[in-house]
């Protein structure tokens, strides 16, 4: 009778019938028992599975190596793998099944050293290896990552002559891909005597994995040629591979499918559309297919609101965590850390504070993914004070990452030294650096005028470490040198490069040769770069800044035209400004917000002021052929001043002021914030596009070296 309900089916009736027969005091046997945990399996019911597991005990019937091995596959679904183990040890018998049992639980445990070991004893002990046991270890070597042990694992299942099942080939092709090793599985995969879907879709997401997304669209155009139907996983696999390269073509495509086969109410392929649809950059298309989805989960809302926040709608972001809580939707750690880097999107330190709030209410555990994020945020918001303190209260970690996020924001802060002291601290605790530890390091050291001990660190990075230099580190380097005024000694540098200098390395020369005015040197370095890359508007841009100093108006006016020409734009400046949980924007020369006549009348009472201390302007920072007066007009326009006047209006006397800007702050708007936190009494904060500057009582922290 039980073996007739568990044949059909009837998982609920089995369990009655067991408990029934006791209760009619008839004697169970490890066949009873047996019947009767499946079917508590079957239903996920560990209550009355641990009820006949204790009474098989109790009888001494646990030994039976069927029983047995049905009582370890229970455990290990429940992820109690010492209780497994411990029934596995007393077993008087053990058989291929019971082997495979415990060695797949270690398997699904991720304990896959433990799996191998058990496979060496299952082998010593004369038992012969299955399909099942072989796909047990190519599962437990993708998760070590031992390609070699993988291919002896191949090996042996040749000599076994089991290696024509398509369900052993299957687990292989899977095994090589997660391995990295694409091209033994496609080999595997051609020489399949037979296919089914499965066998197509680990091919299919190898390729995705590996991020060979035209290889994964061939093979499921060979899949759709050969006339197998595909599933939700195939779409699926192919969605991530287009969100991987942001392909909304192939995106549009793939939701074709998805609407002709009826599987849009599956929710992992409509997460799997909003995730394409967002880092596309298609928000509506994202947004239509997120609101009609019946079902949502927390993955569902992060692709969204990850979608929102790195395409640059962090307000918006922040409001769908809003809606995403008011649903009792548990935030994961990707959507909080997505959420942390919305808020240093928009410099909104209040927002950041919140989601740390979150963290710590929802008892979170602070992983070093966490613990850098909130480093990052609240470094790139201004209170390094509270990065630090966050960086301080980790564990003992080996995560060079949390390591390189506390240099870098010393660094943008202008905090050389401090950068460097993290770096002696990870020499001390036995942290080895990475070529990005030292990327933030010569970083550090330009924004802080360090060129010695900048240029002392990469002949520690050479020679201690033997990291080998890329272009960033030179970029770096030409920085270091170019801010510094000694432009000969940059170019020098970048003629002694393994390499051909790119983007990166003559951006940075031709930056420093604004700064310093050397107007030959900078149009040689303009030319230079327009020939590697004719559709940076920011090479012009710098170009055009370079034949103004010069006072060559015939030359900017040619560089202008030549950018309309081409259909390029200069990226247009804004300032933010956070106060009462909302953050405004101000554009240059922007008169549209409700309070620009009280603004107006600040910057005009402010100009007064400062021009009594001194203050005279320094028109050279308009690239504009007009009068003087018209300069100075300009100059007033400058968004961060919109943004100041707006904060002393709005806020206490006395309290701070945090101001983000999406570009450099011009010499001429860094003189007059100097003067303004000193008229009015303001320590002020302004986050520009190269670093942070904190003016108090007319000086900054970066000494005038930015």
């Amino acid at each position: 009778m039980m073996v007739g309900y568990l044949r059909n089916e009837k998982f609920k009736d089995t369990i009655e019938l067991y408990h029934r027969i006791r209760s009619l005091g008839l004697e169970t046997d490890s066949f009873t028992c047996t019947l009767a945990l499946k079917a508590c399996s079957s239903l996920s019911d560990f209550e009355n599975g641990k009820i006949i597991m204790r009474n098989a005990m109790e009888k001494g019937l646990a030994r039976d190596k069927f029983l047995g091995s049905s009582m370890i596959k229970f455990l290990v679904k429940f992820g109690d793998i010492d209780e497994a183990r411990s029934i596995f040890d007393g077993l008087q018998r053990k058989d291929v099944v019971c082997w495979n049992s415990i060695i797949g639980g270690y398997v699904q445990d991720g304990n896959y050293r433990m799996a191998l070991s058990l496979f060496r004893k299952m082998l010593d002990g004369g038992i012969r290896p299955t399909q099942v046991s072989i796909t047990g270890l190519t599962q437990a070597c993708g998760g070590i990552g031992n390609l070699e042990l993988g291919k002896c694992i191949h090996g042996l299942l040749n000599s076994l002559e089991i290696g024509s099942h398509i369900f052993v080939l299957t687990s292989l092709v899977d095994m090589y891909c997660k391995l990295g090793d694409v091209e033994s599985a496609r080999r595997v995969f051609d020489r399949m005597p037979t296919r089914n879907l499965v066998s197509w879709n680990a091919m299919i997401s190898g390729y995705v994995q590996n991020g060979l997304v035209f290889e994964g669209f061939e093979t499921f155009r060979r899949l759709v040629s050969s006339g197998c139907e595909f599933d939700s996983v195939t779409i699926v696999s192919l969605l991530q591979g287009s969100a991987q390269v942001s392909s909304l073509d192939n995106g549009k495509v793939l939701h074709g499918f998805v609407l002709r086969r009826g599987l849009q109410s599956n929710f992992i392929v409509s997460t799997a559309i909003v995730d394409v649809y967002a880092k596309s950059g298609a928000l509506k298309l994202a947004s239509s297919v997120f609101t009609r989805m019946k079902e949502k989960n927390v993955i569902s809302w992060t692709a969204m609101l990850m979608g929102l926040a790195q395409n640059g709608y962090a307000e918006e972001a922040l409001k769908l965590f809003g809606q995403m809580q008011e649903e009792g939707v548990v935030a994961n750690v990707v959507t909080l850390v997505s959420l942390v880097h919305a808020c240093v999107h928009v410099g909104s330190l209040k927002k950041g504070r919140s989601v740390h709030g979150y963290l710590i209410r929802c008892n979170i555990w602070f992983n070093e993914v966490i613990r850098t994020a909130l480093i990052d945020m609240y470094a790139k918001c201004g209170k390094l004070d509270s990065a630090k303190r966050v960086f301080d209260n980790r564990t003992i970690s080996n995560d060079v990452v949390l390591w390189n996020s506390m240099i870098t924001g010393y660094g943008i802060h202008g905090h050389g030294d401090k950068a460097i002291g993290v770096f002696n601290q990870m020499k001390m605790e036995g942290i080895r650096p990475n070529q990005t530890t030292f990327i933030s390091l010569f970083s550090a050291c330009s924004h802080s005028g360090l060129v010695e001990e900048g240029m002392s660190l990469f002949l520690v990075m050479n020679g201690d470490y033997k990291i080998r230099p890329s272009e960033k580190h030179f970029a770096c380097l030409v920085d270091l040198l170019s801010r510094a005024g000694r432009l000969e000694e940059a170019e020098a540098l970048i003629h002694q490069m393994p390499f051909a200098p790119g983007n990166a390395v003559l951006e940075a020369l031709l930056s420093g040769c604004r700064t310093h005015k050397n107007i030959e040197m900078g149009i040689r370095t303009a030319d230079r770069l327009l020939t590697l890359d004719s559709m940076n508007p920011g090479i012009y841009v710098i170009l055009s800044n370079i034949y103004a100093l010069g006072g060559r108006w015939k030359e900017v006016d040619y560089v202008r035209g030549l950018m309309r020409k081409r259909g390029l734009r200069k990226t247009p400046g804004y300032s933010l400004f956070e106060v009462n949980n909302l953050v405004h924007t101000f554009f240059a020369g922007d008169k549209s917000h409700p309070y620009w006549e009280d603004i107006h009348q600040m910057l005009e009472d402010l100009r007064t002021e400062i021009e009594t201390l001194g203050y005279y302007p320094d028109t050279s920072c308009v690239l504009r052929d007009v009068d003087e007066e018209k300069k100075v007009k300009l100059l007033w326009g400058h968004s961060e001043r919109l943004a100041m006047a707006f904060a002393l209006i709005c806020t206490p006397a006395g309290s701070l002021i945090r101001i983000t800007k999406n570009l450099r702050v011009c010499s001429d708007c860094h003189t007059v914030t100097k003067y303004i936190s000193k008229v009015a009494r303001r320590e002020i904060i302004v986050r520009d596009a190269n670093r942070f500057h904190h003016f108090v009582n007319g000086k900054c922290s970066c000494g005038d070296y930015w």
